[in-house]
């Protein structure tokens, strides 16, 4: 990891681990649950090689990156103010914002609460969905229809910490599992979210066994020793934040107007490539939704040499603009 820089920045009332490759136009990257800055390592070096300054954060409540305890200090709007003050701690005033899983949810409201700071946004995985005119968890009790939904379950502060933390590398390993090694084990035809019957935890719901192959032993190791460290608490804030973060969205414009990349993964079990069908009507500068063959949720590891591609065509025009 020698070719990263790392620092700690001031933003937001917290202090950030960031770290970065390259030089050029500034490319934001944010990770999603239950992952850190590493998981973008892949993008990082791609990014660097094509003349990019790639910066990736630890976001709150993860690695290095302060973990405030209060459940609302973890609204989308903390989270994009700790993005912008990232950017004016480095100098920069506009970026290209990318997102995977609750980091796309990051970047596309950064696009919409600080428009002037996000040049292009790109989602991995995570579409862009205008604000629903009842509560995230109402909308979710409802698809449940009283079976297991993992984000309902991770509503009530302490249950899952205790399950995930109880044997940290055995939670992830579950939760880092291949396209291929998830293929018959996941039912495709439920509801995004509710996997099988009330009652348990979702380990019940994860298998016990290697994880995928896309990470090597150091790479998981990265991973163990920091959730080993930090425990899961304030990744499990992020969702508990849901309905906090939908009032507090009720004045936003919900049309994302930046030119914008929607990259999906064919066999994600949440986040489906179908929930992006109709997109271009709240994103009208959409240039191109792309569909990583095979790649799992961890899509920008499962898939990188894809990613990277999809990516660096949507931005290489931008080459020629070093940034501030």
């Amino acid at each position: 990891m020698s070719d990263f820089r790392h620092q700690t920045v001031s933003t937001n009332g917290i202090r950030m681990h960031v770290a970065e490759a390259g030089e050029g136009y500034p490319v934001v990257l944010c990770h999603g649950f239950p992952e850190l800055w590493y998981s973008w390592r892949h993008q990082m070096r791609a990014l660097a090689e094509a003349g990019f300054r790639a910066i990736v954060p630890d976001q709150r409540g993860y690695g290095e990156t302060d973990a405030p305890q209060p459940v609302e200090a973890y609204t989308q709007q903390q989270l994009v103010a700790d993005i912008v003050g990232m950017l004016d701690a480095l100098g920069l005033t506009k970026c290209v914002i990318v997102g995977h899983d609750w980091g796309g949810a990051v970047a596309w409201n950064a696009a919409l609460m600080a428009p002037q700071r996000i040049e292009r946004v790109v989602g991995v995985n995570t579409p862009f969905v205008p604000r629903m005119p009842l509560q995230p968890t109402d909308v979710m009790k409802a698809i449940a229809q009283g079976q297991f939904h993992y984000v309902l379950y991770f509503q009530q502060p302490g249950v899952a910490e205790a399950e995930l933390e109880r044997d940290v590398r055995r939670s992830l390993r579950g939760f880092y599992q291949a396209a291929e090694d998830l293929l018959g084990t996941i039912d495709q035809s439920a509801p995004p979210g509710v996997f099988g019957p009330a009652g348990g935890g979702i380990l019940d719901r994860l298998p016990d066994r290697p994880h995928g192959k896309f990470l090597t032993g150091d790479d998981f190791e990265v991973f163990a020793r920091a959730f080993q460290r930090t425990g899961f608490r304030g990744g499990l804030n992020w969702y508990r934040c849901m309905d906090r973060s939908w009032e507090e969205s009720a004045g936003l414009e919900h049309l994302v107007k930046q030119p914008a990349l929607m990259i999906t993964a064919e066999f994600d079990p949440v986040l489906r490539p179908e929930l992006c069908v109709g997109m271009e009507a709240f994103v009208p500068n959409l240039q191109k939704i792309v569909l990583i063959k095979g790649a799992g949720h961890w899509t920008q590891q499962e898939k990188p040499a894809e990613v990277n591609a999809a990516l660096l065509g949507f931005i290489a025009d931008l080459r020629a603009y070093p940034g501030d």
